[in-house]
Parts: structure tokens; C-alpha cells; sequence
């Protein structure tokens, strides 16, 4: 972005630890069928950002949206308060993963690379069944 000298930046940097977090990419279907992406858990967020294109990055999480289909997100990067997408762009977390309902510059445009970060809703490697 052509950053001057001096300028101050900060980097927060993850890493995947197996039944706790997963990073990863994904290429975007731009289909109300998206994208499955496999995580290995149940996410309870999911932080997104379409590293193709110059959009905001996302946050969708199960305290929000407790229930299938899910489509309220956070933008960190921007001035928006909650944004609820419920009824047109909506997504799923499933029992290993989320999967895309919706064709969606921020998290599903035909082509495009995203990047993720996926926080498992119980971070444990061997979780028990309720």
C-alpha cells in the first residue's frame, strides 16, 4: 500500500493448533452452494479476508448467530456497526467446519483467494459428545 518510512504497524501473528485453531485459504465458488471449508472442529469464529481483492475483513461467530443459518458479522476494519446479512448472505457451522451459503465479495466471490482463521467452539483435541 505504499507505507511511508516511519510509519508505525503492528502484526498479530497465529499459527493452526490441531483441535484449537486452523488458518488456511480458500477460493471462492461465488455460489449460493459455497465453499465447504474444513477446520477438524466446530468453529465458534470465523475470521475471514478476501486476500484477492481490497474488502474489509469479516467476523462471524456463534455467540451472535447461535443457529444455523448464521449471517450477522463484525468488520474490524471498519466503521460499520454489526452487519446482518441473515436473510442474504448466510453461512453454516457444521461439526468440522463452515460452510458458504451465499455468493458474497467478502467471503465467496467466484475465484478469489480468501484467507481464515477458524477458533474451535470447544478447543479440545478429543472433545466429548454431550
Amino acid at each position: 500500500y505504499g507505507y511511508a518510512n516511519g510509519t508505525s504497524m503492528i502484526a498479530y501473528c497465529f499459527h493452526s493448533v490441531e483441535g484449537y485453531s486452523k488458518l488456511g485459504t480458500y477460493t471462492g465458488n461465488g455460489s449460493s452452494d459455497g465453499a465447504f471449508i474444513y477446520t477438524g472442529f466446530r468453529p465458534a469464529l470465523v475470521l475471514v479476508k478476501n486476500s484477492t481483492s481490497a474488502y474489509r475483513w469479516n467476523i462471524v461467530d456463534n455467540t451472535r448467530d447461535p443457529f444455523n443459518s448464521a449471517g450477522r458479522w463484525l468488520a474490524p476494519n471498519d466503521s460499520s456497526a454489526e452487519l446482518d446479512y441473515t436473510s442474504s448472505f448466510p453461512h453454516d457451522f457444521t461439526s468440522n467446519g463452515f460452510k458458504l451459503r451465499a455468493n458474497t465479495t467478502v467471503m465467496n466471490r467466484s475465484g478469489d483467494t480468501f484467507v481464515y482463521l477458524a477458533i474451535a467452539e470447544q478447543p479440545f483435541k478429543y472433545a466429548n459428545a454431550r
